[in-house]
């Protein structure tokens, strides 16, 4: 097996994929291997995580590298191809602030806002399909009838967030803080099925979808 497709095999994707392919089964596979998702206290698991999210990135590298030589001939065969930047994944900087900021009926699917200060921001029907949102700050925000299909919202902050007719289908709202929180008329199941990750979350009077409130 060649070095590169070793890469694809790595990002569990066939090669010759494309740039977006690339891109969006890197953020599938961080979205799994993130250190933050695993028990600290599970050492094995922890190093395990940390190989995994290297390979991960080395991968992505080197395939988006490959994809931007090959564009890069076909548009301009007489220039030198530039070389890639280096695009690691890194955390984002810690709680950069975009409280009461207005996003009402934005388009913020696949992007990642991770560890951002989105408090009392109003995302009122904002598109925020497949958003990475660990550890996000949305106490007070207004996201009433956004779509949050399967959003990544692990351990964020939504107190007193308005969540009013949300559609949280597919969302992980992993140890996330919702005291507090209107979820009146949002999109949770499917017949009595379950369909958000409430797994360690603080819903304690949080106003249920059917109006009653959480003890």
């Amino acid at each position: 097996m060649s070095e590169m497709e070793q890469y694809y095999r790595v990002l569990e994707i066939e090669p010759g994929a494309t740039l977006e392919e690339v891109n969006q089964a890197y953020k599938d596979l961080v979205f799994i291997w993130h250190p933050d998702r695993i028990p600290q206290d599970n050492l094995r698991l922890q190093k395990k995580a940390q190989e995994k999210l290297k390979a991960i990135n080395e991968a992505r590298d080197q395939l988006r590298a490959l994809n931007g030589k090959h564009n890069h001939v076909a548009h301009s065969p007489v220039s030198p191809p530039k070389k890639p930047p280096h695009t690691t994944y890194k955390p984002p900087s810690p709680n950069p602030d975009l409280s009461g900021k207005n996003f009402s009926g934005s388009n913020l699917s696949n992007k990642d806002l991770s560890g951002r200060n989105l408090s009392y921001a109003n995302l009122s029907g904002a598109d925020l399909s497949d958003t990475f949102m660990h550890k996000v700050i949305l106490r007070g925000a207004n996201l009433s009838q956004a779509n949050l299909f399967r959003a990544n919202l692990l351990l964020a902050d939504l107190r007193e967030a308005n969540l009013r007719s949300t559609n949280l289908i597919g969302a992980d709202l992993s140890g996330a803080d919702l005291r507090g929180a209107d979820l009146t008329g949002a999109r949770i199941r499917s017949g009595d099925r379950l369909l958000v990750k409430l797994i360690g979350a603080n819903l304690a009077g949080a106003i249920m979808p059917d109006g009653a409130i959480h003890s």
